[in-house]
C-alpha cells in the first residue's frame, strides 16, 4: 500500500526556499519551466519557484509532441532561465538527433534541472553539446518522503558528468555500509544522519508510528535510510546506483541497475531496458535483462551479444545478464521511474498475475508478455 504521508509546512517551506534560491540561484528574473505532473514532488518544487517572485511556467501536454524537442521549442519561446526534465527525456532527444542549440533560441537558459532517475555521463555531455556550454547540468536526487532533495547541483561547485555535485545544504548525507560504518569510494546506502526540516511528521492510520518506524529507520536506528544506493567520491561529489531494494546482489557483490541501463540504453536499437535480480529456491539468483527494441528492431542473437558486450565493456562482466528477453514495454510509476520492485517481487514470487494487471494499465501488451513467459 502507499505511504500516506503527512507533512508539516514550517519544514517544508524552508527545504523550498533553500532548494530553490540557494542551491538553484532562482530569483524574480527568472522565468521556472520543471515539466512535472501535480503528482509529482517536483511539482511543489516548481511552485516554490513563487516564493522568490519568480514566473511559473505549467504545461498540459506530452514533452516530445509534435517533435522529440518540443520541451526545448517551449523554453525557447517563453524564455525559460530554468527548465527542469529527465533523463529518459534528454536520451530521447539524443537518439533523435535533436539539436536544440540550433534549431531554437536558448540564450536565456541558464540551468538545466534533472531528475527522476540518474543522468548518464553521455547525457550529461550531450546537453553540454547541443544546449550549451555554459548551461549548468544540475541533476538532483531526493525524494516525495521529504519534499525536497538531498543532494544536487549548485553554482559555486563543478559540474562531473554522470555525478551529483554536492550535498544540498543543511542535509546531513552519508553513506554507509551495512554495519553503519561510513564509506568513501565504494557503494554504501544513503543516509540522513540528523534532521531535515522536512521530514515527515506522520503517516497516515498508523498511530504508534510503527509503519514511519519501519520505513526509515529500521536499518540503522536512529538515522534515516533513504532505500537509494550512492558512493561519495574522493572529490565530494555523489554517484546515484538507483534504489537498493532494486539493487542486483549477484553472488554477494552489489551492482546498480542504473549502471546498467545506462550502457544499454545508448544504443540507437533499444529504446527501454529492465534489469532484475531474483533469489532462486535452489540457492542460485537470475538476472535476466528485459528490452524494448526500437520500432522495425529484431532482438537477434547479434544484438544480444552486442548488448552484452556493451555492458561488459562499458560497466563489468559480472553486469551481464543471464538472458536477454524482449518486453513490449517497461512499466513506470506515475512520475516516469521505472517500476523495478513490484517486477522483481513477480518472479519472486509475489501474485503476478495481480502485479502484472496493475502495470499493464499504461502497457496492455504486457499480458500478452506475461503469459509468453509465465514458465
Amino acid at each position: 500500500l502507499p505511504k500516506g504521508i503527512m507533512h508539516g509546512h514550517g519544514g517544508v517551506l524552508v527545504e523550498h526556499l533553500k532548494a530553490v534560491s540557494l542551491q538553484s540561484n532562482i530569483g524574480g528574473d527568472d522565468t521556472f519551466f520543471w515539466y512535472t505532473s501535480p503528482s509529482w514532488m517536483m511539482w511543489n518544487f516548481q511552485v516554490a519557484g513563487l516564493l522568490v517572485g519568480a514566473t511559473i511556467v505549467c504545461y498540459d501536454g506530452s514533452p516530445a509532441a509534435p517533435t522529440t524537442d518540443a520541451l526545448w521549442a517551449i523554453a525557447s519561446r517563453i524564455r525559460a532561465t530554468v527548465l527542469g526534465t529527465s533523463p529518459g527525456y534528454v536520451l530521447a532527444c539524443a537518439k533523435a538527433g535533436a539539436v536544440p542549440r540550433k534549431d531554437h533560441d536558448l540564450s536565456a537558459l541558464k540551468l538545466v534541472g534533472v531528475t527522476g532517475s540518474s543522468l548518464p555521463p553521455s547525457s550529461s555531455l550531450w546537453l553540454r553539446d547541443n544546449v550549451g556550454e555554459r548551461v549548468q547540468v544540475s541533476s538532483i536526487s531526493g525524494g516525495t518522503d521529504v519534499v525536497s532533495a538531498f543532494i544536487g547541483g549548485v553554482p559555486t561547485v563543478p559540474v562531473w558528468p554522470g555525478e551529483l555535485s554536492a550535498p544540498y545544504l543543511g542535509a546531513a548525507l552519508d553513506a554507509w555500509d551495512e554495519s553503519g560504518r561510513p564509506v568513501r569510494g565504494e557503494v554504501g546506502e544513503l543516509v540522513i544522519t540528523k534532521p531535515l526540516p522536512s521530514m515527515p511528521i506522520a503517516f497516515w492510520n498508523d498511530p504508534d508510528g510503527t509503519r514511519y518506524h519501519d520505513a526509515y529507520f529500521a536499518m540503522f536506528p536512529g538515522v534515516w535510510r533513504h532505500g537509494d544506493w550512492i558512493t561519495i567520491t574522493d572529490h565530494g561529489s555523489i554517484i546515484v546506483h538507483g534504489r537498493s531494494d532494486s539493487t542486483l546482489n549477484r553472488h554477494g557483490i552489489r551492482m546498480g541497475s542504473a549502471d546498467i541501463y545506462q550502457s544499454v540504453e545508448r544504443l540507437p536499437e533499444i529504446v527501454e531496458a529492465l534489469v532484475i535480480g531474483v533469489e532462486q529456491p535452489d540457492g542460485g539468483y537470475w538476472m535476466p535483462l528485459f528490452v524494448v527494441p526500437a520500432d522495425g528492431v529484431e532482438l537477434t542473437d547479434q544484438l544480444r551479444d552486442r548488448i552484452n558486450q556493451t555492458i561488459r565493456t562499458e560497466v563489468s562482466p559480472r553486469h551481464v545478464p543471464d538472458e536477454i528477453i524482449v518486453a513490449p514495454g517497461v512499466p513506470h510509476t506515475r512520475t516516469g521511474k521505472k517500476l523495478e520492485v513490484p517486477i522483481k517481487k513477480m518472479f519472486g514470487g509475489a501474485d503476478p498475475a495481480k502485479v502484472v494487471e496493475r502495470s499493464a494499465v499504461d502497457n496492455p501488451g504486457l499480458l500478452d508478455w506475461y503469459a509468453s513467459i509465465e514458465h
